[in-house]
């Protein structure tokens, strides 16, 4: 399984990071950090072509400059371990990023999770998911309800991560550029 992603920026990776092992610090929450990179995820997905995947994804970073997104509050995927995440305001240019990756790597996917069609996507940085509990929900949130969330990250990547056991790692990242633009 492939995850289709944009990287956060080193300051704002930081910072997540260091929620994230608070989280664990006090409450022992530390599935999240299977993926050691906080990002935002466009995809999730078995290819059967990899290298083919990256040539798509390498041409829609070329022609696609970089560009902000905000974040704001917190939000919650409710269930048995709920998700914890901050939530990321979709604007023209993160759904016209979005659309681009469905459309360039649909006749490369094998399958992909139902959450990434664009009815159903919901950007989000995760904080905590799968060992979360119904009974934690309340401290946890109580805790992170000490700060704000409104971030402004600039998307400026498009990256895969493979997963290998039980982690997300980088397979490969591709710099969003917009040299192919035309003026």
């Amino acid at each position: 399984m492939l995850a289709i992603t944009s990287l956060l920026s080193p300051p704002h990776a930081r910072r997540i990071n260091k929620i994230i092992k608070r989280l664990e610090t006090d409450f022992g929450l530390d599935d999240v950090q299977a993926t050691p990179d906080p990002h935002i995820t466009y995809q999730l997905a078995g290819v059967s072509k990899l290298q083919a995947l990256k040539d798509v994804l390498h041409d829609i970073a070329a022609t696609t400059k970089p560009f902000p997104v905000h974040t704001t509050g917190l939000g919650v995927f409710p269930g048995p371990n709920p998700v914890i995440y901050i939530p990321v305001l979709r604007s023209d240019a993160l759904n016209q990023l979005h659309h681009r990756i469905l459309t360039a790597t649909a006749p490369l996917c094998l399958r992909t999770d139902k959450f990434s069609n664009p009815e159903c996507w919901l950007p989000h940085i995760s904080l905590a998911l799968h060992d979360t509990t119904p009974d934690l929900l309340g401290p946890v949130l109580q805790f992170l309800n000490r700060e704000t969330y409104n971030l402004k990250i600039v998307i400026n990547n498009i990256t895969i991560l493979r997963q290998e056991g039980t982690q997300f790692v980088r397979e490969e990242c591709f710099t969003l550029t917009g040299e192919g633009v035309a003026p």
